[in-house]
């Protein structure tokens, strides 16, 4: 996803490539392990942690293809660059779509969302293709390295800009408006639970820090992104390189963080727990965090609770 100009230096490039590749190893060794996880424990395969399967696939898929060396000038280069951008565009939008289920269940007490799965993918695929042929409509991909990337030309810039960080701001905003609502719908639940002192709508203050958090994912991943494309559209071919330093490594990171905040949840760490529980010798036991299987058996996933118990 990231473009390198020919003001950079050949040492500054390699630079870039060794980060590009390292960040993305990260992100795809992340993503894949929440993807196993799915794979092989039956007790997550529910609809809420389906939809983190999904974003974590994207991930894989977008980290994979970023870190695929040297592809070829033709068909091979034009692929990179097309399945990079497909993937990565299905990464951000399957977060909104987590954020909506959230919405719609925590806020709207709702209980169709498994009905509208169909719907969510052809809102996520189809979207995602939808902006990566238009953005191929009068671009062609050349190599450069590691990366192919579209025309160079003003109006490639502005399409880049229009298919990719435009719908991604949009996706920054509405996550960050329905994480809002969804916290404090349950802030306000909770303070209402202390007050009579029923356990039945009090909620794990931790999640909701968390769930806070999500949004901040995006951002940190792409800010110095956008402020990049935003300063090559104004001045074009004059790269800064500690811009395009924290351009790449940042989002190559996203796969990374998408892992850790949404797929390292409870469910997850006590499938995990429980598997190694069955091959520990009993002389390890002791440094097993014994509390931990308690404490797990008590809570549900941050994603697989998402019912508030309004069934008086």
């Amino acid at each position: 996803m990231a473009t390198v100009a020919v003001s950079l230096t050949a040492h500054d490039r390699q630079i870039l490539t060794a980060l590009n590749t390292g960040a993305s190893s990260l992100s795809f060794v992340g993503s894949s392990f929440i993807v196993l996880c799915y794979c092989l424990f039956k007790e997550l395969r529910k609809f809420s942690f389906k939809l983190v399967f999904y974003l974590a696939l994207s991930d894989m898929l977008c980290s994979f293809f970023n870190i695929v060396g040297d592809p070829s000038n033709g068909f091979f280069c034009s692929a990179q660059g097309y399945t990079t951008h497909f993937f990565c565009v299905a990464s951000f939008l399957w977060t909104t779509i987590i954020a909506f289920t959230l919405h719609r269940t925590v806020v709207k007490h709702k209980t169709d969302v498994e009905d509208l799965e169909g719907m969510f993918h052809l809102y996520v695929w189809g979207t995602s293709l939808f902006v990566t042929v238009i953005r191929s409509i009068g671009n062609e991909h050349r190599h450069s390295g590691v990366w192919c990337w579209t025309q160079t030309g003003r109006t490639g810039k502005a399409v880049h800009f229009l298919t990719f960080y435009a719908p991604l701001w949009g996706a920054i905003l509405y996550n960050g408006f329905t994480y809002f609502q969804v916290i404090r719908m349950l802030n306000n639940a909770t303070r209402m639970a202390v007050g009579m002192s029923d356990r039945a709508y009090q909620f794990d203050m931790k999640v909701l820090n968390r769930w806070g958090y999500y949004p901040l994912i995006l951002i940190g991943s792409w800010t110095f992104g956008t402020i990049n494309r935003i300063h090559d559209f104004i001045v074009p071919g004059h790269k800064i390189f500690w811009l395009t330093f924290l351009d790449i490594g940042t989002a190559a990171l996203m796969g990374l963080f998408n892992s850790i905040a949404y797929g390292l949840n409870t469910s997850v760490r006590r499938a995990i727990y429980e598997r190694l529980d069955l091959f520990w010798p009993d002389r390890f036991r002791r440094w097993a965090p014994i509390s931990l299987r308690h404490r797990n058996q008590q809570q549900e996933s941050e994603l697989v609770s998402l019912k508030v118990q309004d069934q008086q």
